[in-house]
């Protein structure tokens, strides 16, 4: 386990009361998020590309989808907000080999939410998930954070392996202080 990276662990092995008020909904909800969102927002949701590059996914992403730590693939970082505020910090990772034929697609979603994609897709596979409290000094926290004036103490995510036509991308999601509790 590497120091500067959260501790991921499985939502079956976490208690209710080990999750703060609230976010138990947000981070088990096995439906789009980018759809509760956009509910959530009454149409005022939009997608900001914070970065979209090739680089080595984190130690525990790679491990996660069964890649070679040395490996590099498809960074994107975004924002998802509502009403201009950041409400979710998501990081996607595909591999070299997930783009090939339909998936080709992913590379070029710009301004588009990937849930729109993930969930349209009749075939799509969706793993465990995975939830952790992301604390200042681990990467994603500076990350997700990066634009909050105040820094919390700590914030959730959740994160699953997707599978289309069986080709993984891990996609992470970080729920920022902004958002409501409960929608």
């Amino acid at each position: 386990m590497h120091h500067r990276e959260p501790v991921w662990r499985s939502s079956r092995r976490l208690l209710r009361c080990q999750v703060p008020a609230g976010w138990w909904e947000w981070l088990l909800d096995p439906a789009s998020l980018t759809r509760r969102l956009q509910r959530a927002c009454e149409g005022r949701f939009s997608v900001e590309v914070i970065r979209q590059c090739w680089d080595k996914p984190l130690h525990n992403e790679a491990r996660a989808m069964g890649l070679l730590a040395s490996r590099r693939a498809l960074i994107r970082e975004v924002y998802l907000h509502c009403d201009g505020k950041p409400w979710v910090f998501a990081r996607t990772v595909i591999p070299h080999t997930t783009l090939t034929g339909r998936e080709r697609r992913l590379m070029h979603l710009g301004d588009k939410p990937l849930g729109a994609v993930l969930f349209a897709e009749p075939r799509m596979q969706r793993g465990e998930v995975e939830l952790a409290c992301i604390h200042p000094g681990q990467r994603l926290f500076r990350a997700a954070t990066q634009r909050q004036e105040q820094k919390p103490a700590g914030i959730w995510g959740r994160r699953s392996v997707f599978r289309l036509h069986d080709k993984p991308l891990l996609v992470s999601e970080i729920f920022l202080p902004g958002i409501p509790k409960h929608t």
